[in-house]
């Protein structure tokens, strides 16, 4: 009988974990909403941000994208950078080149993406 309780347990914390971590499990989809979120309170608009967070969740670790909140401003910063030098120290405070990376690449992808269906490509 107790190991039919264990094994009961052990299946149960299973069932858990299967429906918490498989593809687009409720992890995966806290994280995309958390990190679509954070796009749009920075300027970036929905659609856009849809798109991104998508690629970006798919790229990148968790703990990559906590790196990439080192994108919003700081205390007496413009919520937009206001030059190329701005927007570069912004991206330096990442200390992550793939994250940076990969957040340019889904940007570039979803802005071709956006064009081609807003053009008719």
């Amino acid at each position: 009988m107790r190991f039919f309780i264990i094994l009961l347990v052990v299946f149960g914390i299973g069932i858990g974990a299967w429906f918490l971590l498989r593809d687009d499990g409720v992890v995966e989809q806290v994280t995309e909403a958390r990190v679509e979120q954070a796009l749009v309170a920075n300027g970036v608009p929905d659609s856009m941000a849809e798109c991104m967070s998508d690629r970006l969740v798919d790229r990148l670790s968790i703990n990559q994208l906590l790196k990439l909140e080192r994108l919003a401003p700081q205390e007496g910063e413009a919520r937009l950078p206001q030059s190329m030098g701005d927007a570069m120290d912004r991206l330096n405070r990442v200390e992550d080149n793939e994250a940076v990376q990969q957040l340019v690449r889904a940007g570039s992808g979803c802005g071709i993406q956006m064009g081609l269906d807003i053009f008719g490509g």
